[in-house]
């Protein structure tokens, strides 16, 4: 009989603790800083603010058998384990995770020269997503609620980084060194000519390889902040200096995209910095924008000649179809017989902003009476360009959608568009012990009903 009761408790035992050998090795996953950094659970940790040193050995499997869960990630450490627990429910992901946005992982992990690829996913409390790949810093999707709390991508872009690769477009990038026009490829910096790495005639942001092309740095400090870095040496593109930037995105629980540059140079050097993300904010996709209502806190603008370049005048907007000073339907006045409108066939111009670098004070406001969804738009930069996206015509993007003429439209902030050429003009010239900043809000809401 006791020999009976001896083996039961032994098989009890057995079931309950089961030898440390026999654990099931397939759920270790190895703590390696580097790799952990940038490998599929960088998310998770980042959305649940865990700190990654909150670890506890496990000296055998029963704190495994005990512990297993979908939430909960192990790692080896030497000839123990350790764990992260109580991950605020959040399941592992996998390289397969789809987004809100419908978009995998996995669709944009990339190597090239040696540099890492990977797609970042930020979110608020308010359950808002947006997903930026470090190639070009690039806003590849945006979840926002519209008037029935329903979650809509509001900006263009591709499904996968090769799409990004092999189409020549700036959807969501950061653009530098100098967003916009520099005429002739060239400009004079204290009696210094550089000439400039730009398509044909002029210099469109920054050239041909751009920040929009470049593979920035990655750090995600949190669930709601990414921040990208770019080292850009002396004679990048043309540009003198060697610059270090930083760009850093968060979504808050305002429901904003907050974008802040910061730059230094070791020489006298032009530096003008923007995001150029179209949106779409109406909730159909593939439609075009000339519904939405545009507001631009603008009394001015720089007219341009027939190759784009401000022709250095600054003129009113009052009497013209350039006043957007009230909420204006885009398609209002889009194809008026005004010789600006039809140089460009649309909207490509710089406003001159009534805001006087206020980041505070509204710079100008986007509305989908169809969906609902208001952006309005916020940084201490002089200008902005109003583009509205006659060049996306027919690009097939997210989700197999053709994205038509004027199916976007673009709010760029940003300084006096090629100042570097205008001497009246504001000049953009950053020098040794100076730091550049600019920053743009883009902020969401739902339309009220007494607008």
């Amino acid at each position: 009989m006791h020999k009976l009761i001896y083996t039961c408790i032994l098989l009890l035992c057995m079931l309950l603790f089961p030898l440390y050998g026999n654990q099931p090795q397939k759920e270790y996953k190895t703590w390696d800083k580097g790799t952990f950094e940038t490998n599929m659970y960088r998310n998770l940790f980042a959305e649940t603010g865990y700190p990654q040193e909150k670890t506890d050995a496990k000296p055998n499997d029963l704190f495994y058998q005990v512990f297993e869960g979908k939430n909960k990630v192990y790692f080896e450490v030497e000839d123990s384990m350790a764990y992260i627990s109580d991950l605020k429910n959040h399941d592992v992901p996998t390289e397969e995770t789809t987004t809100l946005s419908g978009l995998k992982l996995s669709d944009f992990n990339a190597e090239v020269e040696g540099k890492t690829i990977s797609l970042y996913v930020l979110k608020n409390k308010n359950g808002l997503e947006s997903c930026i790949t470090n190639y070009g810093g690039r806003l590849v999707s945006l979840m926002v609620p519209d008037k029935n709390g329903k979650l809509i991508d509001v900006v263009l872009g591709f499904d996968k980084i090769d799409d990004y690769f092999k189409s020549f477009s700036y959807f969501g990038a950061l653009i530098g060194r100098y967003a916009n026009r520099i005429s002739n490829s060239s400009f004079m910096l204290d009696g210094v000519e550089y000439k400039l790495n730009g398509f044909g005639q002029h210099c469109l942001h920054g050239g041909i390889k751009g920040y929009h092309a470049c593979i920035w740095n990655a750090t995600q400090i949190n669930g709601q902040t990414l921040e990208l870095s770019y080292f850009s040496p002396d004679g990048d593109a043309g540009f003198p200096g060697n610059i270090n930037i930083k760009v850093t995105y968060t979504l808050t629980d305002d429901n904003e995209i907050d974008i802040q540059y910061e730059a230094t140079t070791d020489k006298p050097t032009v530096i003008n910095l923007t995001n150029h993300s179209y949106f779409n904010i109406s909730g159909t996709y593939g439609s075009n924008v000339l519904e939405h209502l545009i507001q631009i806190n603008a009394d001015e603008f720089t007219p341009l000649d027939s190759t784009f370049i401000p022709t250095g005048a600054i003129e009113s907007v009052t009497e013209t179809p350039m006043d957007l000073r009230k909420l204006t339907y885009i398609g209002a006045h889009i194809d008026d017989n005004y010789a600006q409108l039809k140089m460009s066939k649309g909207y490509d111009h710089n406003w001159i902003l009534n805001t006087n670098g206020n980041i505070n004070e509204l710079a100008a406001k986007a509305i989908s009476e169809n969906s609902g969804i208001v952006m309005d738009v916020y940084t201490n930069e002089p200008c902005m360009q109003f583009y509205t996206g006659m060049g996306a015509s027919r690009l097939k993007g997210k989700s197999g959608v053709s994205y038509p003429s004027r199916g976007a439209f673009c709010l760029e902030t940003q300084h006096y568009p090629n100042s570097p050429n205008q001497p009246n003009f504001p000049n953009s010239v950053i020098r040794p012990g100076e730091k550049y900043l600019s920053r743009c809000i883009y902020k969401f809401s739902v339309q009220n009903s007494a607008l």
